[in-house]
């Protein structure tokens, strides 16, 4: 792979860190000359492998991509779903050893950016540094909410609050709102997020279709009830932080 010289390719991410904080035109030209290589990706392919020396930061650029940990027995547990725009570790810029696995959820495109050139950024730009610590904090936020859904909230909840998760993320990236989006995961995949079985989560979906919430043919969701979705998953959009 040879880097890529179109600087416009890093709009999205410039677009997605102008949201966190201020950037004059200064800044936004400071990211858009990031040298990067720019590579499509199928489906289950590996961004980063857990414990690999991770030396490039990923930005999504189309698609959608997932972290997950598998346990001793082999299970998976997926912690956090990536689509267009966001800068999927850039944590591992600074720790170095990935911790945990980055995939492709679908088949896209991402732009990858050598580590040393985003820790380069964020000293000689302060500002990109603050909308990157502001973006890794809102990380963590969703991390802690993922958690408390896995850990507290009953199936129904879990997948509703997921599902309102996605309307509001989407709407974010121009992918979708709270009228419908096309769903980026299987019924396995939901199942592998919300720590529900496969058959569990199939369960929990028709109910929510027969109390006439939502709607799900051909991997397209229509919500027919956005406050009647938001109250049965308990959801409360504070922590993505959409004001910050």
């Amino acid at each position: 792979m040879q880097p890529d010289t179109n600087s416009s390719t890093l709009e999205p991410l410039v677009h997605k860190l102008a949201y966190r904080a201020e950037l004059n035109a200064e800044d936004r030209a400071a990211i858009l000359a990031l040298p990067f290589t720019l590579k499509t990706m199928e489906r289950g392919q590996y961004i980063v492998r857990e414990r690999e020396l991770a030396t490039q930061s990923c930005v999504m650029l189309s698609g959608y991509s997932i972290r997950s940990k598998v346990v001793a027995t082999g299970d998976r547990q997926i912690v956090a779903i990536h689509m267009k725009g966001e800068c999927v570790d850039l944590q591992n810029s600074l720790l170095k050893v990935a911790d945990h696995s980055v995939q492709m959820l679908t088949p896209g495109k991402v732009a990858l950016i050598p580590r040393d050139e985003i820790i380069r950024l964020t000293l000689e730009r302060p500002r990109v540094g603050h909308a990157m610590w502001v973006d890794t904090l809102v990380d963590g936020s969703i991390f802690r909410e993922w958690i408390a859904n896995v850990g507290r909230r009953d199936a129904r909840t879990r997948v509703a609050h997921l599902l309102c998760e996605f309307a509001v993320r989407l709407k974010s990236a121009g992918l979708g709102d709270e009228t419908g989006y096309e769903l980026p995961m299987n019924q396995e995949q939901l199942a592998d997020a919300t720590g529900l079985t496969a058959v569990h989560t199939n369960r929990t979906l028709q109910s929510l279709r027969r109390d006439g919430l939502i709607k799900l043919s051909s991997g397209i969701l229509k919500v027919l009830d956005w406050e009647a979705l938001r109250e049965a998953g308990d959801f409360d959009e504070l922590y993505l932080h959409h004001k910050v």
